[in-house]
């Protein structure tokens, strides 16, 4: 999608250098990526305590290593 958007040039020059991107594109969206990723996580934290899981941390850990392949 193309848009044009003015943004603080220092901003997004940080931006760039922290992320390692090569174009202000990139960059763009790789901010945009981890914004949306740590707002997720967010609302999974606030969760915390308010529902019931029906397994334990022992369950999740031995389903996990039998679900993800081995290197």
């Amino acid at each position: 999608m193309r848009t044009t958007l003015t943004i603080r040039e220092e901003l997004l020059k940080q931006a760039k250098e922290l992320s390692g991107a090569k174009t202000q594109k990139d960059t763009v969206e790789i901010a945009l990526e981890e914004f949306v990723r740590r707002r997720k996580a967010r609302k999974l934290l606030d969760l915390q305590g308010k529902i019931e899981l029906s397994f334990t941390l022992e369950d999740l850990l031995s389903r996990r290593r039998r679900d993800v392949p081995r290197r």
